[in-house]
């Protein structure tokens, strides 16, 4: 049987696919997709549910109906430290302690009992989770108009995003649920948590993220953390490549002891921390070397991309270059070709030279510029461009010339012009019977 197909993803899909294996470092592509389709493609609620399972804590938004959400607290490793409240003393506190016990119990049992039997009428609210950032914001400002404006500095962010802050950053997460109706609360606000020296150690020595049990954002740490009592605090740190918690505080604590407390776990893990740092300045490191090595193979491999190029244009130019002389020889060869052929032409149409006793004969010699002298007869009623076609028919003559007389020296207009379109005749251009005409090279001109 094959394989049912899955469907195509949409672009939105994809980017939040991207997006979720970017936060999460899985490597696997189908696993990731498996998880935003758990949560309906809520990757906020997808990204959350994974760093709790990283922690060892089961999913949040989708639980399993057998075991509720905990944080492994059994484990040696993590430290604990409980106050528990002062006990009467003398007569008078243990006669109001006895006094009080009875109603202190029937309250309480009563409570449990009506919210055990509201679960069946109405199902908590707090047990699902819209808006967990509304959640920490609304908390911090009832903090802050209960307890006025000095305390310390609130992570305004989700427990998800104060987990992604604190790892990326490699700094300690203390994590404070409020619990609102515990009457050790108050006095833990005004007396400890609010104080001058707390407040100063907790805002340069690590992120400080809080929110009350009663709301939905608060009440889901609550049950992956797993507090006994209140107030509860738990640092976190990145512990072997997961946030784990390393240290649990819960009870009255006051504020000397609270740092201390603080101080110790801090110390006791200092050195998974500095592990974590060098990994990651290696992690960085091998990551910028293989970005040097990346840019050195890109620069080499333009430097022989330009020196290719550069080649193939000398090649190129060389190519133009012979070409262009054989185009030059060719244009050269055919230039001669048709000046031969022009040349017989020329002698083919020349009229015949006339007899030496006939007295309309003129006797001409001819100086060419290479020194050769040539004779030839013609008549005076013949054109002046009969003589230029005879020298220009030779072999010795330039390809362009004037004819210059010698005395007067004067250059005779055997060419038709514009102003003269028809040469004058022998006769006309003063010529006795026998003459010396020079041939002027004019090709260099």
């Amino acid at each position: 049987m094959a394989a049912p197909v899955e469907p195509e993803l949409s672009q939105a899909q994809t980017e939040k696919l991207l997006q979720f294996q970017d936060l999460t470092g899985l490597e696997s592509m189908d696993q990731c997709r498996r998880t935003l389709e758990q949560h309906n493609w809520n990757i906020e609620a997808a990204v959350q549910d994974r760093l709790n399972e990283q922690e060892g804590v089961p999913s949040v938004f989708n639980p399993p109906p057998s075991r509720p959400l905990q944080v492994n607290t059994a484990d040696h490793r993590v430290y604990s430290y409980i106050v528990s409240r002062p006990q009467p003393r003398g007569l008078i506190g243990w006669s109001y302690y006895l006094i009080m016990l009875p109603f202190r119990f029937t309250y309480y049992t009563l409570l449990d009992i009506f919210r055990f039997a509201l679960r069946f009428v109405r199902p908590d609210p707090r047990g699902r989770v819209t808006d967990p950032v509304g959640d920490v914001v609304s908390f911090i400002h009832s903090f802050e108009e209960k307890y006025g404006q000095s305390h310390p500095v609130f992570y305004q962010g989700t427990y998800s995003q104060a987990l992604n802050d604190a790892k990326r950053e490699l700094r300690y997460l203390l994590v404070y649920l409020h619990g609102e109706d515990h009457q050790d609360t108050d006095e833990f606000c005004r007396a400890t948590l609010c104080t001058e020296e707390v407040v100063t150690f907790l805002n340069t020595q690590m992120l400080f993220w809080a929110c009350s049990t009663s709301k939905p954002e608060g009440y889901r740490v609550s049950q992956a953390l797993r507090e006994n009592t209140y107030p509860f605090l738990a640092m976190i740190m990145l512990k072997d490549r997961k946030m784990t918690v390393v240290g649990r505080l819960e009870g009255v604590i006051q504020p000397e002891d609270f740092i201390n407390q603080l101080t110790f776990i801090m110390d006791a893990n200092q050195t998974h921390l500095m592990s974590e740092r060098m990994e990651r300045e290696e992690r960085s490191q091998t990551q910028v070397l293989r970005q040097q090595q990346d840019e050195a193979y890109l620069a080499s491999l333009l430097a022989d991309q330009e020196k290719d190029r550069k080649k193939r244009e000398e090649e190129d130019q060389v190519r133009q270059e012979e070409e262009k002389v054989r185009q030059s020889a060719l244009d050269e060869e055919r230039r001669r070709q048709n000046l031969e052929e022009e040349k017989e032409r020329k002698s083919e149409c020349l009229p015949p030279e006339p007899p030496a006793d006939d007295p309309e004969s003129v006797k001409i010699v001819f100086k060419l510029p290479n020194d050769t002298r040539v004779e030839r007869r013609f008549l005076f009623g013949q054109s002046l461009t009969v003589i230029y076609d005879f020298l220009f028919s030779l072999k010795e003559s330039p390809e362009k010339f004037q004819i210059i007389t010698n005395f007067p020296r004067r250059v005779l207009p055997c060419l038709p012009t514009e102003e003269q379109p028809n040469p004058p005749t022998l006769k006309e251009a003063g010529l006795s019977r026998s003459e010396v005409l020079f041939v002027q090279d004019l090709t260099e001109d």
